[in-house]
């Protein structure tokens, strides 16, 4: 069984946890977690849902919730080498952008790092597929449907952070 550590808005622990599927209160919030992956190319990486899964099919970064006792980052690193198998260090991760909805307080990371498809070990209970894109690429799968809601969101609120952030892994 999972729990959850819950929050209030300004992330001040509440001292109460709530079990993964129970309805958390209003007013009280999870940490949830992404982690988008760049290579020195400035590709990123997406993988595919399991069809079984909500969103199944949709392309995503990395994700999830973070368990009770997790921090953030701890979190955004486990989430990724669960389900790609890439280790990372906390320090590696770059805070992007955080957004608060009704019940989470989502975290957004960026990780730079150079893995061959070939290295990722897929979490198969999650994930059936890994895929480089650029990020007109991501664009277009956005906008096409092709990504889960969340990638869509990030896109539409920081795409242009992102580009940002792109251009100076290639370039400097």
């Amino acid at each position: 069984m999972e729990y959850f550590d819950l929050y209030t808005s300004s992330r001040h622990p509440l001292g109460r946890r709530v079990l993964r599927g129970a309805p958390i209160p209003h007013g009280e919030y999870h940490i949830v977690v992404q982690v988008m992956t760049i290579n020195r190319s400035g590709n990123i990486l997406l993988t595919q849902r399991v069809p079984q899964k909500t969103s199944g099919g949709k392309w995503e970064c990395s994700g999830g919730c973070a368990v009770s006792g997790e921090t953030s980052r701890q979190a955004a690193v486990r989430e990724l080498f669960e389900e790609t198998g890439i280790r990372a260090d906390e320090s590696e991760l770059l805070m992007e952008w955080t957004l608060t909805t009704d019940s989470m307080l989502r975290d957004f990371y960026v990780l730079v790092k150079d893995v061959p498809l070939s290295k990722l070990r897929l979490q198969t209970a999650e994930v059936c597929a890994a895929k480089w894109v650029s990020l007109e690429r991501l664009y277009e799968m956005a906008h096409t449907g092709q990504t889960t809601r969340t990638v869509a969101r990030w896109l539409d609120n920081r795409g242009d952070e992102l580009g940002n952030i792109i251009k100076k892994i290639m370039y400097g």
